[in-house]
């Protein structure tokens, strides 16, 4: 799963991955990172190169924490450490880069905690639909004893761990033709989810039809009408331009969302204190700005896709929240833990 920064051009060996590395580096002005490739090990090791890969574009707050932490990082350390950012899904699906991460060929991600489900099952609870009131109450969940021990499983068990937890947002629905007042309207409508179990679990509880796609394959399903719709928070439609392929916004707010910064564990260990102290710093004055950013993003975008052309319904919330609740905590007690869905609610 070593993904080229490149797609068009994969490496066939460890040189042609130096190349294009090095003149990436060469092409972003960082001439020291680049030149170092070739240098001896004790020259190498004063820049120390951190690749950052992103599912999304470059327009969104998330990618934005990322350039803003780089800077950071490289001011603080004088240049020694050289984060890279690759948005817009360059290094693969969101699995992908996750598997690049657990073996070392990416340093970092971030992705959902349902989708970091899949290395570890019980993950997942974190982003599970209406168990956090709102986004403090989610950010509680970073300090909570359930946090710090599926971090030392994650560690022990994928060779990674989580950086930071940050904000993503409140998810909503949009349909493509068909408007929603209920639940009862979205009955046997084709709705995008990620790959995930919990969030197929949620859709189908609306008696709806769950079709997992990729994000970056989902404006093209939305405008061939493959779904008819999909649920994302509102940067998350905004910055992709979803407002131009759906019709109805839904403001169902069933999800607050987290994302998870991961990191690889050996690479991290292998930092200097000093160095390791600077990014740590840098990622919570970068998650602070971009939960902020995505929080004041979201009061103004309903407005903003309103005017785009969405229509906007407020919809009978009880019927979304209600099937789900009743079905959804059972059905994943013995991936999450017993009791600890009430350890976190």
């Amino acid at each position: 799963h070593i993904h080229d920064d490149e797609p068009e051009n994969r490496p066939h060996g460890r040189e042609t991955t130096m190349t294009t590395l090095t003149k990436r580096s060469f092409l972003q002005g960082s001439a020291a990172a680049g030149a170092a490739v070739f240098m001896p090990a004790i020259a190498r090791a004063q820049a120390t190169v951190l690749r950052w890969g992103e599912m999304l574009p470059a327009t969104h707050p998330q990618v934005q924490m990322v350039e803003r932490i780089a800077r950071q990082v490289k001011e603080k350390t004088s240049g020694r450490v050289d984060i890279q950012s690759f948005p817009a899904g360059q290094l693969g699906s969101g699995k992908d880069m996750m598997e690049s991460v657990a073996s070392g060929a990416l340093t970092m991600t971030t992705d959902g905690a349902a989708a970091l489900g899949s290395f570890l099952p019980q993950l997942s609870v974190v982003e599970a639909p209406y168990l956090w009131r709102d986004a403090a109450h989610m950010a509680k969940v970073a300090k909570a004893p359930v946090f710090t021990q599926m971090n030392a499983e994650l560690e022990k068990k994928r060779g990674m761990r989580m950086a930071a937890v940050t904000y993503y947002g409140k998810r909503h629905l949009t349909t493509g033709s068909k408007a929603v007042k209920s639940a009862a309207d979205v009955a046997g409508l084709k709705l995008r989810v990620p790959p995930v179990d919990t969030f197929r679990a949620m859709v189908e509880a609306w008696g709806a039809k769950a079709t997992p796609v990729n994000f970056n394959e989902l404006y093209l399903a939305l405008s061939q009408g493959a779904v008819d719709g999909q649920e994302n928070p509102l940067p998350t439609i905004h910055s992709a331009k979803l407002q131009e392929v759906q019709k109805h916004l839904i403001l169902t707010g069933h999800i607050i969302t987290p994302r998870l910064v991961i990191v690889n564990s050996d690479f991290w260990k292998g930092l200097k204190d000093a160095d390791r102290s600077v990014v740590e710093a840098a990622i919570a004055d970068g998650v602070a700005w971009q939960d902020a950013e995505l929080a004041s993003q979201e009061s103004s975008l309903v407005a903003t896709l309103k005017a785009a052309g969405m229509t906007v319904t407020e919809p009978d919330l009880e019927s979304f929240s209600k099937p789900v609740l009743a079905s959804l905590p059972k059905q994943f007690e013995s991936k999450w833990g017993k009791g600890t869905w009430d350890a976190l609610a």
